[in-house]
């Protein structure tokens, strides 16, 4: 069976728009709250972060919980991996997240973890959507689920972010610039860098309700790499609109992504006698961290892109260390999810423990170029089963001649054709991939 609402990340779409309505959202809640009743505690975490359109979705979700017989406990706004967290430490039946992570504030969604903190299996999504498609009933007035409010969740999951970093190390004479995207670690990470020694220079720490992802976090670091030169910062950090996952910036203003910061991760990791088997990555994964990887004999797998896919492979292989260059990381030792300040805690750990800046711990490392192209197509044609696409493919790899890759793929929600080819030459590079892409389109 094919999933109906549920992407790889949840349900999601623009706010007002089918299915993200408050009379689907307040279903989707009873649905989800009739199927994760199991553990017996009937209580349902829900976080959001800091779109305005949160409020709806959590009141709607808040009364599907009810309706089901299931009690709210509101959290406010959070990161997603706290809220993975705070459902394992709370025993509850399950816990809901309100966003839509890097997307602009007029999107949101719906993403759940199962009450051991993990992701909803895609069994348990299938099961969802089958009680979505039956009538909507309600318990007796006696057993409707009451709504609280859980007022220490920052502190918490505060005080849980240091406990990831040794106590024998402090952040002492580093100075960082902490970006939080306006979004839902706003008044969470400036804290735990302060609170273990930094001297920390706080922006997109400001949310709106409109203002998630505008100019700053994750996806748009050029402002943290502006603030980090004029603040002649020893690094800087800059998370997305629910915090679970990161790019950082060293002294010279260079961007460090997922790649560079999972290699710095697995070589501590190895240094310590700590790492877990291999190194989970994705199809998108750079090259050159394969061949760095394989430098210093740490095993690495690739899994399709999409962190559920990193989770699969982490788990198959008994592994605890994956992410995508994106810079959502999973650190399995840690938490049950992707988590950007657990994983920029990791590589603080890294820079402190071997006296080394983040630039130094990113040699070692070179990252191939890597351009990749967006095609777009008709519904109903197949432009990878083309002869042609075949041909300048074959044609690519044989003149890259395993010194880089090509990879073609088809976007998971758009009608779009990913060409990406990446190689040591970025003159070859970009010739290749725009040559495949003429044939793709």
């Amino acid at each position: 069976m094919t999933r109906k609402y549920f992407g790889t990340d949840g349900v999601r779409g623009k706010v007002g728009d089918y299915p993200i309505t408050p009379e689907f959202v307040m279903k989707l809640g009873w649905a989800a709250g009739k199927v994760l009743s199991q553990t017996g505690t009937r209580k349902v975490l829900i976080g959001k972060d800091t779109r305005i359109s949160g409020y709806m979705l959590e009141a709607a979700l808040e009364a599907g919980l009810s309706a089901a017989g299931l009690q709210a406990a509101l959290l406010g706004p959070m990161p997603t991996p706290a809220i993975a967290y705070l459902t394992r430490t709370f025993r509850a039946e399950a816990g809901i997240v309100i966003s839509a992570s890097h997307n602009p504030y007029y999107d949101n969604g719906i993403k759940f973890f199962s009450h051991d903190g993990t992701k909803l299996p895609d069994e348990v999504e299938l099961a969802i959507e089958t009680l979505l498609e039956q009538p909507m009933d309600c318990v007796p007035s006696d057993q409707l689920g009451k709504a609280s409010r859980i007022n220490d969740a920052a502190g918490r999951y505060i005080e849980f972010c240091k406990s990831t970093f040794p106590s024998e190390m402090h952040l002492d004479g580093l100075t960082m610039v902490i970006d939080c995207a306006h979004g839902a670690t706003y008044h969470i990470a400036p804290a735990v860098f302060e609170e273990l020694g930094a001297r920390v220079i706080r922006t997109g720490v400001q949310p709106n309700g409109l203002n998630i992802n505008d100019q700053v976090g994750s996806t748009a670091p050029q402002a943290l790499i502006e603030a980090v030169l004029a603040h002649k910062a020893d690094l800087g950090i800059a998370f997305d609109g629910d915090g679970d996952r990161l790019v950082m910036v060293d002294h010279t203003g260079a961007l460090v992504d997922g790649d560079e910061l999972l290699y710095i991760m697995a070589r501590d990791a190895q240094r310590r006698g700590t790492l877990h088997g291999g190194v989970v990555g994705t199809l998108m994964s750079n090259m050159a961290l394969e061949l760095a990887l394989a430098k210093l004999d740490i095993p690495f797998v690739r899994a399709k892109v999409g962190d559920r896919y990193v989770m699969e492979l982490l788990k198959e292989h008994g592994w605890k260390l994956g992410g995508e260059n994106s810079g959502h990381i999973i650190s399995l030792d840690h938490n049950t999810t992707g988590d950007g300040i657990v994983a920029a805690l990791q590589v603080l750990r890294a820079m402190v423990g071997e006296r080394r800046s983040l630039h130094e711990l990113c040699k070692g490392l070179t990252l191939f170029p890597q351009v990749l192209v967006n095609v777009r197509f008709n519904a109903g044609t197949d432009p990878l089963a083309s002869e042609e696409v075949r041909r300048r493919v074959a044609e690519a790899e044989a003149e890259l001649a395993g010194a880089g890759r090509v990879l073609l793929r088809k976007s998971g929600t758009e009608p779009l054709i990913r060409v990406m080819v990446e190689g040591a030459d970025k003159a070859q590079v970009e010739r290749l991939a725009h040559h495949i892409a003429e044939a793709v389109a």
